[in-house]
Formats: C-alpha cells, structure tokens, sequence
C-alpha cells in the first residue's frame, strides 16, 4: 500500500541502492552466542533515494561513526545458494 495515498495499485521497480541512514542504534551486547564475534555493529533504517525504508546492517565501516542523514550504498552479501543478504556500506557524498 503507498504510504501517500493509500492506493493499492503499486507495481515493482528496480532501486539505485543509494540511501541515507533515517535511523540506527549500535548494538554492543550480542543478543545470543552466535553473534558474539559481530559486536559491536550498526543496526540501520535505510531511506532509500527512492521513497522507501529498509532496514539492514552497516558493513566496511565503522558503527561508531554512524549519523544521521550518512549517505550508504547497498551491497549484496551472497551465503550460499539460497541466502543472499542485503546491506549497505557507507558512501561518499
């Protein structure tokens, strides 16, 4: 549903993967034992440059020089076969 109008009425399109970060909070205490070694990282609220948020983590940067409005570029971190992960990395202005 638009979160302008209401309509119902979308249809798919591809994305730049060019954003700012809305939002973030640094996560220093790992929720469970499999991310012990990950801490701390940077949990973010994408606003993409096209309308929509998403949210993902901070890769290739440093989570304690996250702000507000950092520009970020969306990289695709592939798994295995059927898992490939969405992330964003700082990018320049």
């Amino acid at each position: 549903m638009c979160r302008h109008c209401g309509s119902e009425n979308l249809s798919h399109r591809a994305a730049s993967g060019r954003g700012k970060v809305h939002s973030f909070s640094v996560v220093h205490r790992a929720p469970g034992p499999a991310f012990r070694d990950d801490v701390p990282y940077a949990v973010l609220l994408v606003e993409l440059e096209e309308g929509p948020r998403m949210i993902s983590s901070l890769v290739s940067g440093d989570p304690e020089r996250v702000t507000i409005d950092m520009p970020v570029r969306l990289v695709c971190e592939r798994l295995n076969d059927e898992i490939t992960l969405p992330l964003f990395r700082p990018a320049r202005r």
